[in-house]
């Protein structure tokens, strides 16, 4: 049995290694490609986060200022050792590309029938979504190149890790090392692609959250004289938030002549919530029948989602309380033990 333990963790690292040294040139290129997209998002959420601290702290005096340097300096310097990663990058030095992932990548390129399977399908779509068409195709490789790499590698390392106990008859250590080592082997590829249609199902979230206020805003510049495109643009650059991003892109691709039909629709399938394509297919539908007719339907669009979002929010609010139901009773409980335990010793006593 140990023997056998062994001769398999043995062969997994083999085959790591094995895949390592097969890496090529298109393979770091790509990493990198993942690594400097990454990098940016990072940047995008330290430039957001740092506005919202000087939003919620422009109306604090005396010692606020002082603490608001202090966050603005931490952010500055995350900001720049990313700026500056993304430098080396360009310049050809792959230093900072997790080399652990790597074999993942020459998975990929020599079995095809792994960029043919349901589970990349999945990926592809979501990564489309979230990422863009542009760059999904790069952070599906990376994921699919972990979910690949990584298993191999950390079973390995737990088998050896328990094989070593077992031969110092620590049976009952080492075995519970290789069962639940090899568990959360299992937890940690699930937690990859469940992060994954956690990050979907958040920005689908927030888009509809941010749905009302783009269509009353819409409504408002539309009816007072605005033509749809230049209301639209207007709308797209008010704030940095999900639907605005995407609206930008609408924006932009409108204004590199690209057919509305094209443009909307490519909204649709990068927003993919059933609001985002009731408005960009009522803006089609209605493009030839002047403000008056847009502006009317807008409205109605906007007081309809305004009383979804209501909805919604009490929905939240029953969750929230079914939830709170749980550890409220097992406070209950805790205090009704604290009172009786006492009790009953006084009774015992007697």
């Amino acid at each position: 049995m140990l023997i056998t333990i062994l001769v398999f963790a043995t062969i997994l690292i083999n085959i790591w290694i094995f895949l390592l040294f097969r890496v090529k040139r298109e393979d770091w290129i790509q990493a990198a490609y993942a690594t400097v997209f990454d990098n940016h998002q990072a940047i995008k959420k330290l430039r957001m986060k740092d506005l919202q601290v000087s939003g919620r702290m422009s109306g604090y005096n005396r010692f606020m200022p002082f603490v608001k340097k202090l966050l603005r300096n931490d952010l500055n310097m995350k900001i720049y050792k990313l700026e500056k990663n993304i430098l080396t990058l360009h310049k050809g030095n792959l230093r900072s590309i997790n080399i652990f992932i790597m074999p993942g990548y020459v998975l990929q390129r020599e079995i095809p029938a792994i960029g043919k399977g349901n589970i990349n399908k999945i990926i592809t779509s979501k990564c489309f979504e979230l990422y863009g068409k542009k760059h999904g195709l790069k952070k599906t490789k990376q994921l699919l190149a972990k979910i690949l790499s990584y298993p191999v590698i950390s079973i390995a390392v737990t088998l050896l890790t328990g094989v070593i106990f077992l031969a110092a008859d620590n049976v009952t250590a080492g075995t519970a090392i290789i069962a639940i080592g090899s568990l959360l082997v299992l937890v940690l590829v699930y937690a990859m692609f469940d992060e994954l249609n956690d990050l979907v199902k958040k920005r689908r979230s927030a888009i509809i959250k941010q749905f009302p206020g783009v269509v009353s805003k819409l409504a408002l510049l539309v009816t007072s004289g605005m033509i749809m495109d230049r209301a639209w643009k207007e709308t797209a650059l008010s704030k940095e938030t999900e639907l605005y991003q995407e609206m930008r892109k609408t924006s932009n691709e409108l204004d590199n002549l690209v057919s509305p039909e094209t443009a909307y629709s490519n909204f649709i399938n990068r927003c993919n919530t059933k609001e985002s394509a009731k408005l960009a297919s009522a803006i089609m539908q209605n493009l030839s029948k002047g403000n008056a007719e847009i502006g009317r339907l807008l409205k109605e669009m906007a007081r309809e989602a305004w009383l979804e979002r209501r909805h919604n929010a009490k929905r939240e609010a029953e969750k929230a309380n079914s939830k709170l139901m749980i550890p409220t009773m097992l406070l209950f409980l805790a205090i009704l033990v604290m009172l009786m335990v006492p009790v009953a010793m006084n009774f015992s006593g007697l």
